[in-house]
């Protein structure tokens, strides 16, 4: 254990420790009291506590408080990952112990554990220190930095390093990934994707709209949040506006990958709308990633050059 844990959660924690001798002792009626006060309305409104379960135990309301504490949804987290139920407040110590002790600050646990209660859960032998590791080792992330990657994506810490991390690692370098700094301080969310069902599937999009597979590679290279789009809620549609309703060429795609990152209602269609009305030629970029101010800027400028 750190020599100096956050005071809230250690009081939450130590809670456990606090045996009553009998229900009508001071010891008992006080902390159930505290215990009781917050979590009392999330355990009612969650589905996984309606309003029979009048009568929790101590370890559970314990455990709730101990999430609310920590600034997560306890209700959430008990949905998302059910084995909380019978985990134990050492159990849970533990893991917060050995976060902390990679760097990991008590302000972060919200978004942490909250976007991932999995977490609290995991064998710290077999899950949380071989992701470490890997990072460490593999992606070549000093200790300090922990905690920044970490941050960037908590889904690194449910991940297995030999049957998720390393396979994607290994699949993105081949691709010719190779800025490891990137990987994992930009663009960290790719190693948690799986690659015969998110990237494999988004690179044979590009090429089933014309492109060879080094152009596919080198665009995802350019931009890597195309892995991160979906093919039927991104791409298609909004390739579909750009070759039917823009008329544009594919080499334009090629010389700016970016353009599915760009919103296809707020900002694509009103300015191709613009363009088309004003009877001016924009490139793609200009018309796109200028502020609203360049924009108009540019089509006033264009019509009177024309």
């Amino acid at each position: 254990m750190p020599t100096s844990p956050a005071t809230a959660l250690h009081f939450s924690l130590c809670l456990s420790s606090q045996k009553p001798t009998s229900p009508s002792s001071s010891a008992f009626q006080q902390p159930n009291t505290q215990l009781a006060a917050k979590p009392k309305s999330i355990l009612h409104e969650h589905p996984l506590y309606t309003s029979t379960h009048k009568n929790l135990s101590l370890h559970i309301k314990e455990k709730v408080l101990c999430l609310e504490i920590m600034g997560i949804d306890s209700g959430k987290a008990l949905s998302l990952n059910p084995s909380l139920h019978t985990a134990t407040l050492d159990s849970i110590q533990s893991i917060i112990s050995f976060i902390q002790s990679k760097g990991i600050h008590q302000k972060d646990f919200p978004r942490i554990f909250g976007m991932c209660p999995k977490i609290l859960t995991s064998n710290i032998r077999t899950e949380l220190n071989p992701v470490f590791n890997f990072l460490s080792q593999d992606l070549k992330v000093p200790d300090h930095n922990f905690r920044r990657v970490i941050n960037k994506c908590p889904r690194l810490l449910v991940c297995s390093v030999r049957d998720q991390l390393k396979p994607c690692l290994f699949y993105l370098q081949r691709l010719g990934f190779e800025d490891l700094d990137a990987l994992a301080y930009q663009d960290s969310v790719l190693l948690v994707s799986n690659v015969q069902n998110t990237l494999i599937p988004k690179l044979r999009y590009l090429e089933s709209i014309g492109l060879s597979r080094n152009e596919a590679v080198d665009m995802v290279l350019r931009c890597p949040a195309l892995f991160t789009f979906s093919v039927d809620n991104n791409f298609t549609p909004k390739y579909e506006y750009f070759a039917e309703e823009m008329k544009r060429k594919l080499g334009e795609l090629k010389e700016f990958p970016q353009y599915f990152a760009f919103s296809l209602e707020k900002r694509i269609k009103p300015r191709h709308m613009e363009v088309v009305q004003s009877g001016v030629k924009v490139p793609l970029p200009l018309m796109l990633k200028s502020t609203d101010e360049e924009f108009m800027e540019l089509i006033t400028l264009s019509q009177g050059a024309g």
